[in-house]
């Protein structure tokens, strides 16, 4: 059987069409997250929007309450801490009335850890108070590893990438 240049091409496109939609078929099935509970996304959301409420008013006490005292904070730009009193420091030095965090509405996504927690993965942006807020802000991702330490929902470690 011969088959002339067009029926090759022919059978090129199609075969590229049928990858196309199974990519697209995959691509839509990963992109829909349903949390595996609702109650420890719930609880997981709620703790993020206290710690960054009061990191948005400098509320510095409530803040360090949700910082596990074996904290380790990795920030692409300015390195790791893993000190807790350097990283509230910094925070009052750095953050205090300059900085608000806003969260991407829907972005976060919570998975349980066995015996542990939770890791939050969400994306967020911030803006500095001090300069003219920004058209188009940066969005960063981020990664919170929570412990959850007799009920109380501590972070033990956090990844920030802007």
């Amino acid at each position: 059987m011969l088959i002339n240049n067009s029926g090759i091409g022919c059978i090129v496109i199609c075969l590229l069409l049928l990858i196309s939609c199974n990519a697209q078929k995959e691509k839509n099935i990963t992109s829909k997250y349903i949390p595996d509970s609702k109650e420890l996304y719930n609880s997981i959301v709620h703790a993020d929007s206290v710690l960054f409420g009061a990191y948005n008013i400098c509320d510095l006490p409530t803040m360090a309450d949700y910082f596990s005292e074996d904290i380790e904070f990795y920030h692409d730009k300015g390195g790791l801490m893993t000190n807790k009193d350097s990283i509230m420091a910094a925070t009052k030095k750095n953050i205090c009335g300059k900085v608000t965090r806003v969260l991407v509405a829907g972005s976060i996504e919570v998975y349980p850890i066995a015996g542990y927690g939770a890791i939050e993965m969400g994306e967020h942006y911030f803006v500095n108070n001090q300069e003219p807020k920004p058209a188009h802000p940066s969005v960063g991702k981020f990664v919170h590893t929570w412990k959850n330490e007799a009920g109380k929902w501590r972070l033990t470690r956090v990844i920030s990438l802007h």
